[in-house]
């Protein structure tokens, strides 16, 4: 393998715009890349262009931010509306969103609002229904199964009566969707929790799934804020693949199969050939695996 290469069909690279040229420029050997599918709502205008660009290159899996699908106000129509239409557009081989909430009145019967982020839900009966009932609906209008991802969680709720895995199973059953399995959001949470052992904490998390649900694999950096008593781990995105999260990665790509395993770098971006450079580390691990 050429430093700096994925040559692994299942590995892509989120496509953000300080890489476009890099990208149509040196056409790297990617499985796929990966777009924040509200980037491109509009019916015209440059961004659509090069997305358009992208797709007679490599499959386009579109990762949306915004439907808020764990919300209890249910969908927004007009984001529902955009997002078909591009669907229908681009015909991405995967779509793919939070299991979040944004959405709530802000006063009982009032007009409802978005929070702009992925605020976390407990994980009850009821969550669940309305997360079902949720993505049901997307599915219906898309035309197509959605993975749903784990969140990165600062907060735990007292009301919890299933484990994360538990409510991902079930939510697959019910509503027949995916998962959407980001392992460095995993490793974030088990640090926050103090795990006496994150990386067993994450894995076990990994064995408790069940086989075929699991879409995309996300891998990410992470930041670490404060000290050691009072710091905080975020999700940031904003570094290399911390070892540690490689980990899980092939731990799950050993449980699951050949998933499609996508970098995922949004902040302080670094050169395309660093970026190229993490997606050959899990090209290497996937073929270490089928070895």
């Amino acid at each position: 393998m050429r430093s700096g290469t994925a040559t692994d069909t299942s590995v892509g690279i989120g496509l953000r715009q300080p890489h476009y040229s890099a990208l149509f420029e040196t056409v790297p050997p990617l499985g796929f890349v990966e777009v924040h599918s509200e980037n491109f709502f509009a019916d015209g205008g440059a961004a659509l262009a090069v997305l358009h660009q992208a797709r007679e290159q490599y499959p386009v899996s579109l990762h949306g931010v915004g439907l808020a699908l764990g919300s209890a106000a249910g969908l927004d129509p007009w984001h529902l509306d955009r997002l078909a239409r591009l669907v229908q557009r681009i015909e991405p081989v995967r779509v793919s969103d939070h299991a979040c909430f944004a959405r709530a009145a802000s006063v009982p019967g009032g007009p409802t609002v978005h929070a702009n982020d992925l605020l976390p839900i407990a994980f009850t009966d009821e969550a669940l229904a309305i997360m079902a009932r949720n993505v049901e609906q997307v599915q219906a209008r898309i035309g197509r199964p959605l993975l749903v991802e784990n969140l990165a969680s600062y907060v735990s709720f007292a009301d919890a009566s299933m484990s994360e895995p538990a409510f991902f199973a079930a939510l697959c059953r019910r509503s027949g969707c995916g998962m959407l399995l980001d392992v460095n959001n995993l490793m974030v949470n088990a640090l926050n929790a103090g795990a006496a052992d994150p990386l067993a904490a994450c894995c076990a998390f990994v064995d408790a799934l069940p086989l075929g649900v699991v879409g995309e694999i996300h891998v990410a950096g992470y930041c670490e804020t404060g000290g050691e008593t009072d710091g905080v781990v975020i999700d940031d995105h904003g570094s290399r693949v911390r070892p540690a999260v490689w980990s899980v990665c092939e731990h799950a790509l050993g449980r699951f199969g050949a998933v499609p395993t996508l970098v995922e770098w949004d902040t302080d971006l670094p050169a395309f050939d660093v970026l190229l450079g993490e997606a050959a580390h899990a090209a290497a691990i996937g073929a270490r695996i089928r070895a």
